[in-house]
């Protein structure tokens, strides 16, 4: 929840636009506003949590229970979705310093803060308990666990420290234990493994993204690695090392006899496949559009990687 920037809101008229923003928004068209609360909840962001989630249900090998899948879906989009509306509110103002994120709902004057910060509150919630009572109530903690990490830690310290993109990778990483949860009410050691990769898997996503739009978060006044880092040097070794760290752990569930040596020589070849970029980035003098390839590459790398586990779980 996770592939995600906050602001102290300590301004002495932070009230004040707040009221004025309240009553813009109803400038905007019905059909407008409905959109601008769609957009809040981050809709790719939040379906990649969903099928994270998903896949974690599926490696568990459950019971097929329609109705804890149907739980988990619905419960895990919600919970998703509130989590990226309660950080939205959170950066409001910061949204507005940077190019990338001032045409969002909140800093557009498209959805008032007070309506974002109830929306995404309800939506958070309401994902909970479902999951909570559709579910079981470890599922229902861990989304719980989820959004207060996402929300309350994780975003509180992209103001405070370079450190924030290893805590982001926390609640990131959650949603497959969410699933495993639902299905087997425990978690067990191929659990685990997912949520390492999936860990370890935005490390180097994320650090392309930082050093991609550098300029912006530090416009925004969020302290990221890429900001200090003026030749990109830090940011590309520390990328690279993590992605070999992501590879061996994609190894794990055929070396600990979860997944059969098909899965491995997939997970060998997609490694190659993320290695590569990911090497470039690290080799290049101008790194703009090596971060954009090593990104892209992470994008179709997860599918590529976790959709062969899931098939080679459920055929040996």
């Amino acid at each position: 929840m996770t592939s995600a920037p906050t602001t102290t809101l300590s301004q002495p008229n932070t009230h004040t636009k707040d009221i004025a923003s309240d009553s813009s928004e109803t400038a905007f068209s019905l059909r407008s506003r409905v959109n601008g609360y769609y957009e809040l909840t981050k809709p790719r962001l939040s379906f990649m949590s969903v099928i994270t989630a998903v896949i974690g249900y599926l490696a568990a090998d459950p019971t097929r229970d329609f109705g804890v899948l149907a739980s988990l879906l619905i419960g895990t989009s919600l919970a998703a979705g509130g989590a990226a509306v309660l950080n939205q509110w959170l950066e409001r103002e910061a949204d507005a310093q940077m190019v990338r994120t001032q045409d969002r709902p909140i800093p557009s004057g498209q959805i008032a803060p007070y309506n974002a910060l109830m929306f995404g509150t309800g939506l958070s919630v309401f994902g909970t308990y479902l999951l909570y009572a559709g579910a079981n109530p470890l599922a229902g903690l861990l989304t719980a666990a989820t959004i207060a990490s996402y929300v309350l830690l994780y975003t509180p310290l992209k103001k405070l420290t370079t450190w924030n993109t290893l805590v982001g990778a926390f609640p990131g990483a959650l949603p497959p234990l969410i699933g495993w949860a639902a299905a087997e009410n425990g978690i067990s050691t191929l659990g685990w493994i997912l949520f390492s990769i999936l860990f370890l898997w935005q490390m180097p996503h994320f650090f392309a993204i930082a050093w991609t739009y550098r300029k912006d978060y530090e416009k925004g006044g969020f302290i990221m690695l890429s900001n200090s880092d003026e030749n990109g040097t830090r940011v590309a070794r520390q990328a690279f090392a993590f992605a070999i760290a992501l590879v061996i752990s994609t190894l794990l569930p055929t070396l600990l006899g979860y997944a059969s040596w098909g899965y491995g020589a997939v997970a060998l070849i997609a490694g190659c496949y993320i290695l590569r970029p990911a090497w470039r980035f690290l080799k290049a003098d101008v790194r703009d559009t090596a971060a954009r390839r090593l990104f892209i590459a992470s994008i179709f790398y997860l599918p590529a990687l976790l959709i062969p586990l899931v098939l080679d779980l459920w055929l040996i």
